[in-house]
């Protein structure tokens, strides 16, 4: 991934993001699986003020056998959970291509309170972004790649409207 300066991402990151993919690659580029299915749906925001939130989901994810979320089945809640990110919490440009997520809140208990440095190449519309080293995915270490369009047209034309 070609770096995009920190001057570059300081002007140009602020505003919200959709996801149009999500991959992680093998080391060696031959394998690639789509953590949250061919299709995920994703929200990237970053704020004028120095804050980032990320929603991403698979799609079609099962719905709750009831309305009450507080009475919802374990099993369920797995499920739910099992295809769903969130985090948010302040964000800072700390290099030419490089992002750092400061966690504050998130629904993996593990990343709260740390930092998750992401890889950035922005070119006009689309916002490419994953982690600067590889991650373990079931087992195996894998480069992710995340790809974002701005929203507004990107978000228009995905949703089927015109």
């Amino acid at each position: 991934m070609t770096a995009t300066t920190a001057d570059d991402l300081r002007t140009n990151l602020i505003g919200a993001w959709i996801l149009q993919t999500y991959e992680a690659r093998s080391i060696d580029g031959a394998d690639v699986i789509y953590p949250l299915g061919a299709d995920p749906r994703g929200i990237i925001m970053y704020t004028p003020d120095g804050y980032m939130s990320a929603q991403l989901m698979r799609s079609g994810r099962p719905r709750f056998s009831g309305d009450d979320m507080q009475l919802a089945p374990n099993d369920e809640l797995a499920a739910a959970a099992s295809g769903y990110l969130t985090y948010a919490g302040p964000y800072s440009v700390v290099g030419d291509g490089l992002i750092a997520h400061h966690v504050e809140v998130s629904l993996l208990p593990n990343w709260i309170g740390g930092t998750q440095y992401r890889a950035a190449r922005l070119s006009g519309s689309v916002l490419e972004l994953g982690p600067p080293e590889p991650v373990l995915i079931d087992g195996q270490r894998r480069n992710l790649r995340l790809v974002w369009h701005r929203a507004g047209s990107a978000a228009m034309s995905r949703c089927g409207a015109a």
